[in-house]
């Protein structure tokens, strides 16, 4: 079992980092394996509607989301992690989410009839983290909602999603208990949830 976690913040050492990080972490000490990936490393252009993907289900711009693509099908899981930008998720995740479009499939008369090549292949799970620096949620808009929809779109079932509040200053989730709290629980119940499908799997093969 692989979980691919998915940091949208320019800060390596900052708060959305730290949190995803502790996610991941949680799930490591399940003996579940992961990987951490920083967008602000990777050189990622925008969707530009092309439908060039309409057929192979594979983007035909060449960048660094190539490099992605194939992580992000070898994993079971994805753990998204956002700051709060003007209301909504960073400029990076929003790029990295709208290329997953690719992995959409739209029915040739009818495009109101479409699934996702993840949902074709059995489904798989999501952690969504999203971090605002002010105190009242209204003030976080659509962050966690714009990470959430995109992934169900993409055949993922988001088992949890956390809006954390004040924290603005780099190192600032360190110091917040229930915040890294929720961020550990998250993973473990990933983790969980994981383990049952292998669980159910097994005893299918069984019932054959």
């Amino acid at each position: 079992m692989r979980v691919l976690g998915i940091v949208g913040s320019k800060r390596k050492k900052g708060n959305t980092s730290t949190l995803v990080k502790k996610t991941l972490k949680a799930l490591e000490t399940e003996g579940i394996e992961t990987e951490l990936i920083n967008l602000g490393d990777y050189d990622i252009k925008s969707c530009n509607g092309c439908e060039g993907c309409k057929d192979t289900f594979k983007c035909v711009i060449k960048d660094d989301m190539n490099k992605l693509y194939p992580l992000i099908l070898e994993s079971d899981a994805i753990v998204l992690g956002s700051p709060t930008y003007f209301y909504n998720i960073s400029s990076d995740m929003k790029v990295f989410l709208d290329r997953g479009y690719s992995f959409e499939v739209f029915s040739d008369d009818d495009r109101s009839v479409w699934m996702s090549i993840n949902e074709a292949m059995g489904g798989k799970y999501a952690v969504v983290l999203a971090v605002c620096e002010q105190n009242a949620e209204k003030e976080m808009g659509f962050t966690a909602e714009a990470m959430t929809r995109p992934l169900e779109a993409l055949g993922y079932r988001v088992i949890d999603t956390i809006k954390i509040l004040r924290l603005f200053k780099m190192g600032e989730a360190l110091k917040n208990d229930k915040a890294l709290d929720q961020a550990k629980r998250a993973g473990k119940k990933l983790a969980k949830t994981l383990k049952l499908r292998k669980e159910i799997e097994r005893k299918l093969k069984t019932l054959k």
